[in-house]
This record gives structure tokens, C-alpha cells and sequence, in this order.
């Protein structure tokens, strides 16, 4: 059979960070004899070549070669490309890992769009990775029309013939970006990038230790210096002109001005900053032009403009400011209607914790940043405005996997307003409703059990920030906040405020046992009833008006007994019949059957009401949080006081007597 894919992973003293992406590589949903992995050890010191030599021994698809050490990455995927037998070729770092069917949807889907290249959907655990190159699937993608220039890490499939077919390799030796160099040149040869982005691929993993390669400090020099190399490719495969500018601009905007900006530049030593500020003016200088610094975001061309200036000390000034931007939301409305949860919210910029400004001069809208006269003066001669394009700010509201980083984006509409902020000047408020299905957000399909978190992000005049939604809430929130049934077969969704901060989470098919502790603020203890011999509760839930879900009781004690009876959910109630032959002269905890998924079976989850049958068969609902009655105690009768001794009466006639004396 033809080998589909080649797994190339260039490997150098993982020790046990290699584990999760073997792990993630045996688990693969194509056959083994579909794929072969090539880990190229470059000279490991630590136990590493044992280890994957003993795998290779196990699993005949796994391989490995051993090499002296190259210092960095290129030479080891070199070496992998040139052992590749498969159709296509895909690189992985030894410290990160695969979804489970992540070659076989890249594979198919770049056959199925014959693709050069495969961009397979990424995570980033601790690290950032592009966002809105994923959000759809794009079977035709190019530099042009897709932003694929964000995504420069060589985590990828290419087809083998096409990197022969234009002899691209790797960059030898201890460098940097040798990937950007690579990845540059495959985008702008390839006929055609495919890029899945509804099947999370590629996890990209900060190791708890700090020990990534691209986390290390660099030279500045070096850096740089590698990163013209990205930059003459660029240069031999386009033309001067708009391409290229906006190509430029990625370089520009990623890894220049971003590394000058609040708490990125004011966290580093003094003397490492200048230098950096000192090699990146080079590049910009030398390499960049209006038409670069054109196609950046307002804030991010200001700070270009002022390294062309070389006013280093406004760059830091510029910063400090910065630092203090922070992005919040307040939660205002949330509602279960027709299967979807609605989320209502506001959003908006503060500065030093107050509302962020801009100012109003005529016709135009203007960011209010905290410039020297001679930095706008500098500015003004470069043709570079303090326009705020604040028509075009959005906000989108993403839901997050805790545990694998998942996420999606969800259908939103919004709404942007000014309120006034003093003469002149006006603050920018965003209101937006999102509406999340847990049966379509993920990109059509259902979310996958687990908690899911949400994030809002703004949008803004160059600023990109994220919070979370739900610690800043309006009265009414908590009305709306009850759990759901949603999905064939039916599972639970349970909104709920995290600890400590109070931010807003699911727990989509009772991942947690949350729902227990939850339905003592999501159901009134007080409004349980017994009508006869049957008990009426409210439930925690959200029920359609026109529904009844599968939904069962049960009354239990321990060392006693469990004793089902036949739920009926009619609304926000459920009813179920007493069996009071079985209950009576005993109080019974009772316990919601809740259908999960993933189970197959209801889970029970204890009710904050008791229910209490006396002797005679009268039945109540009671707080379960109500300690037993406990039976009247009989008084104790006083006991008898015994005699006073004789030397204290003896004592008190003598004190009489002369008491009497004395007054006669």
C-alpha cells in the first residue's frame, strides 16, 4: 500500500515531553500501514535514543535516525524529507501533539482540493497561534485571499513531489526563522493550500519548564539578520506592489512593532531593549516603505513611524501607556430559547481603569495617545494621522475547551455607541448578542463534553485583547442561568460562574458534578409541595414549554433503600408519585436522574429538598440543608438542695446575736 503521509520530527533531549506526541502518533486514525514517522534524533544526550529505539522495535512504522548534533531544526527535517516515502510530508515538533484523525482529514482533505500544502487547524496550550486563519475552511487559499501569511510555523503537510519539484529545504545550522523562510517560499510556489479549520490538527505546547526553542532569549543581530533572509524570499517571488507590501507588513506588524509595545518591551532588561530597538530599526529602515506601514492597524503604524524617527524614548513612553489597556465585558443578558443559549454583553477598552478615549476634531475620529509634540511632529512629516477608525471595531465571543484549547467562534450581531466622554471627546461602547447551539458550535457539529470557557476579544484601532465573560453581570443574569437538555440522545448543558472570579463556563454533559451544588441557587426548596400522595418539584433546569424530557426521581437512604418512582416534567416541574408504603416514618434524600451522552445512562445528582413521611403518611418537602427534628427533651426536675453544714449555721446565729447586741 502507499504510504499517505511521512511524519517528520526533528528530536534533541525531549526527555518526557516526547511521550504526548508518540502518544498522539499511536492513536492516529489512519492505519499503520497508511503513514510512517521518521523521529530524527540529532544528537540527544538524555535517555531520548533508547527510548524511541525501543518504540521503533515495537511499531514498525515508527522509525528513527540518529545524526550528530546541527545546533538547531533544519539539518533533522532535512534529513526526514530525504527518507519520505509518503504522498505527503508532515513536520511536528517533538514537544507538541496530533488530534486523533488529524492526518487523515488533512490527507483527504488535501487530496480532495489537490493541494500543495495542507494547513490543518491549530491550538495554541500556553502559547499564542493564529485565530482567524481557522475560522472557516478554505479549500483554496492563497497569500491573496486568505490570511496565510499569519501562519509561518512549518506544522504542516506539503506534497512531497512539490517540494522536490522546486528543491525547497530547510536552513541549515543555529539559526532562526528558518521556517518562515521555508514556509514563505512553499506559499508562494504552491497551486494551490488547502486549510482545515473545523477539525483541531495540531497542538502547539508551552512546556511547563520554558524550555521551547523559540522561547529562549536571542540575539538581536542574528534575529534579524535571518529574518531579511524571509524577506529577499518574498522579494524574488513577487513583485514591488500591493502583494508585497501586505506580505511585508506581517514581518512588520509580528516581529517588529509588537516586540515594542507595553508590557512585551517594559518587561525586558534596558540594555537588551535598546539593542532590540536598535536592529529592528535597521530592517524597518532599510526594507519597508509608506506602502508597508500603510497596511498596519493605526496604533502599530504610529509606533513604525516613530522607530523611523528613531525616537526610542516615545516608543517606551508609548508603551507604558499601553501596559495599562486592558479589554472588559459585563454580561447583560442570558436566556435558553428553542435549544441555544442567547448571551447578551457589552464591551469596552479602559485605560489605568478608566474608559478609554478618543477624540473628535471635525469629521474625523482621532486615538487619544500620549505623544510628545516632537513625536507628532515627526508623525505629521511622514504622513502618519492619529485617525481612529473606530467604525470598523468588533468584538467576537469565543468558546474555549479547558483542557485542549479548543475553540470556536460564535454567530454573533453587534452594535457600536458613543457615549460622551467631556467636550471633544467620546468613549466607544459595543453591544452584541451571541447566540450558542451546543449542537452546531463547533463548526457544525456538537460541543464535545468537557467545560468550555468563553472568551470576548476586542477588536480595535490596532488593539487585539482578550477577557473572559461573566464577573461583571447585570441583576437579571442569574434568572436565566439554568442548565439544559439538548442533543439526540439527550445530555446536559449547565451554564455556571467559576470560582473566585465569577466568569461564565459550561459543563457540557456533566463533565463535573457541579449540577449538585449548582441546584441549590437554580431551584427554591420552598416551592416543593405535596399534593396527596404525589411531590411536585421544581427542577434546575430549562424545559421547553412544549417538551418532556426523559428526566427520573428517585428517593433514597443509606442503609436503607433506593425507590424510583415515574417522573412527569411539565415545564420548570417535575411530579412523580410517593411510594409512601416503603417512605414512611423516614426522611429520604431525592435525587434527579439527568440523561448523559457520553453515559448512555441517566447520572443522579442529589436535590437540595428532603422528603420527610411521618408516621401517619403525611409527606413534606423540606430544605435539605434543615437539620432532623429532634424529639422535646423532658425537663429535669431540680434535684433536692442539700442541708446547710452546722458549723455555717452555728456561724450565722453568733453573727445575729451580735448584730443585735450592738443595736440594743
Amino acid at each position: 500500500m502507499t504510504v499517505k503521509v511521512s511524519v517528520v520530527i526533528a528530536v534533541y533531549n525531549p526527555g518526557k515531553y516526547v511521550e504526548d506526541c508518540v502518544s498522539s502518533l499511536l492513536r492516529q486514525s489512519l492505519t499503520p500501514d497508511e503513514f510512517e514517522v521518521f523521529f530524527v534524533d540529532d544528537g540527544s544526550t538524555d535517555e531520548t535514543p533508547a527510548r524511541l529505539d525501543q518504540l521503533a522495535a515495537e511499531h514498525p512504522h515508527l522509525h528513527v535516525i540518529h545524526q550528530e548534533a546541527s545546533g538547531w531544526s533544519g539539518r533533522p527535517r532535512n534529513t526526514g524529507i530525504a527518507a519520505a516515502q509518503g504522498e505527503y510530508v508532515m513536520f511536528v515538533d517533538h514537544d507538541d501533539w496530533l488530534g486523533d484523525e488529524a492526518l487523515e482529514r488533512m490527507y483527504e482533505y488535501g487530496k480532495a482540493n489537490d493541494a500543495d500544502v495542507v494547513v490543518g487547524k491549530m491550538a495554541g496550550i500556553g502559547r499564542p497561534v493564529p485565530q482567524e486563519l481557522f475560522r472557516v475552511n478554505r479549500p483554496r487559499a492563497t497569500v491573496e485571499n486568505a490570511p496565510l501569511i499569519d501562519s509561518l510555523t512549518p506544522h504542516k503537510m506539503f506534497r512531497r513531489e512539490f517540494l522536490n519539484e522546486h528543491n525547497m529545504r530547510f536552513k541549515e545550522g543555529r539559526r532562526r526563522l528558518e521556517d518562515h523562510v521555508f514556509v514563505a517560499e512553499a506559499y508562494l510556489r504552491a497551486k494551490s493550500v488547502a486549510v482545515l479549520g473545523d477539525y483541531l490538527c495540531y497542538y502547539h505546547i508551552t512546556r511547563d519548564d520554558g524550555s521551547n526553542a523559540g522561547f529562549q532569549r536571542f540575539d538581536p543581530a542574528g534575529y534579524f539578520g535571518n529574518l531579511r533572509e524571509a524577506l529577499d524570499v518574498v522579494e524574488e517571488l513577487t513583485e514591488p506592489g500591493p502583494l508585497r507590501d501586505k506580505l511585508f507588513s506581517r514581518w512588520l506588524r509580528n516581529e517588529m512593532v509588537e516586540r515594542l509595545r507595553g508590557n512585551r518591551l517594559l518587561k525586558l532588561p534596558e540594555d537588551y531593549a535598546e539593542e532590540l530597538y536598535r536592529e529592528i530599526r535597521g530592517v524597518v529602515t532599510e526594507r519597508f516603505g509608506p506602502g508597508v506601514l500603510a497596511r498596519v492597524a493605526p496604533t502599530q503604524r504610529v509606533v513604525a513611524g516613530l522607530i523611523i524617527a528613531d525616537l526610542y524614548q516615545d516608543v517606551r513612553e508609548l508603551a507604558r501607556w499601553e501596559a495599562g489597556i486592558k479589554p472588559t465585558g459585563s454580561l447583560t443578558s442570558l436566556a435558553w430559547e428553542k435549544g441555544a443559549l442567547n448571551i447578551g454583553f457589552t464591551a469596552e477598552y479602559q485605560v489605568e481603569d478608566a474608559p478609554m478615549t478618543f477624540r473628535r476634531d471635525g469629521e474625523h475620529d482621532l486615538l487619544g495617545l500620549p505623544l510628545s509634540d516632537k513625536a507628532l511632529e515627526a508623525l505629521a512629516g511622514q504622513s502618519i494621522t492619529l485617525d481612529a477608525p473606530v467604525d470598523k471595531s468588533d468584538v467576537d465571543l469565543v468558546v474555549r475547551h479547558r483542557e485542549d484549547a479548543t475553540q470556536y467562534y460564535l454567530p454573533l450581531d453587534s452594535e457600536r455607541h458613543r457615549p460622551a466622554a467631556g467636550e471633544g471627546s467620546f468613549r466607544q461602547q459595543i453591544t452584541a448578542r451571541a447566540v450558542l447551539d451546543p449542537e452546531t458550535a463547533a463548526a457544525g457539529a456538537p460541543l464535545a463534553k468537557g467545560i468550555w470557557d468563553l472568551h470576548l476579544r476586542i477588536k480595535s484601532c490596532g488593539w487585539s485583547k482578550e477577557t473572559r465573560l461573566g464577573a461583571v453581570r447585570g441583576e437579571d443574569v442569574e434568572a436565566g442561568r439554568l442548565a439544559a437538555l439538548t442533543g439526540e440522545p439527550r445530555r446536559m448543558v449547565l451554564p455556571y460562574w467559576t470560582d473566585g472570579p465569577g466568569n461564565l463556563s459550561l459543563d457540557v454533559d456533566q463533565h463535573t458534578g457541579k449540577l449538585e451544588r449548582e441546584a441549590v441557587a437554580l431551584m427554591d426548596p420552598a416551592a416543593g409541595v405535596v399534593d396527596g400522595s404525589t411531590v411536585r418539584l421544581p427542577l434546575p433546569l430549562h424545559v421547553a414549554a412544549d417538551s418532556s424530557e426523559p428526566v427520573r426521581l428517585r428517593f433514597e437512604r443509606k442503609n436503607v433503600g433506593k425507590f424510583p418512582a415515574d417522573a412527569v416534567v411539565d415545564g420548570r416541574t417535575v411530579s412523580a408519585p410517593l411510594p409512601l408504603e416503603q417512605l414512611t416514618g423516614r426522611r429520604w434524600a431525592v435525587r434527579i436522574g439527568v440523561p448523559s451522552a457520553a453515559r448512555g445512562e441517566a447520572r443522579w445528582t442529589r436535590l437540595p429538598v428532603d422528603v420527610v413521611v411521618d408516621a401517619d403518611g403525611t409527606a413534606r418537602v423540606i430544605d435539605r440543608h434543615t437539620p432532623p427534628a429532634k424529639p422535646a427533651a423532658k425537663k429535669k426536675p431540680a434535684p433536692p438542695r442539700p442541708p446547710r453544714p452546722l458549723w455555717r449555721r452555728v456561724a450565722g446565729r453568733l453573727k445575729r446575736a451580735l448584730t443585735k447586741q450592738k443595736t440594743s
